[in-house]
């Protein structure tokens, strides 16, 4: 089993940063990817950002150059800086995994959640 366990969601002004961290930890082999998703209030979760093992990346077009994913396989965690936060970025943000565990099977995981709120 493998949890994820997301940190840095919080309170900030129209313009502002914040940096999301996930760390993943359990019985792991290897991370294929990791991301992060998003949910406001009567909308569906969406994509934000994915990262793969070979770092590649991928992002929603509304995040695009505000965004950055990034890795530390080291230490199994994934990072989301944030910057010109706009209000339409407020929701829940949720860290997945795609974990390939010791004896070669894939699972995916999804943490608990981290708010975010932007303030006009």
């Amino acid at each position: 089993q493998v949890q994820l366990v997301e940190s840095g969601g919080g309170l900030v002004q129209a313009g502002g940063s914040l940096r999301l961290s996930c760390a993943a930890s359990g019985s792991i082999f290897s991370i294929n990817a990791m991301g992060w998703y998003r949910q406001a209030p009567g909308k569906q979760r969406e994509l934000v950002a994915h990262i793969t093992k070979w770092d590649s990346t991928n992002y929603a077009d509304s995040v695009k150059g505000r965004f950055t994913i990034s890795r530390d396989g080291a230490k199994n965690t994934v990072y989301l800086q944030m910057n010109s936060l706009k209000p339409e970025d407020t929701a829940v943000y949720y860290c997945n995994a795609d974990v390939l565990a010791r004896v070669g099977e894939l699972y995916t995981y999804w943490g608990q959640g981290t708010q975010v709120t932007v303030s006009s």
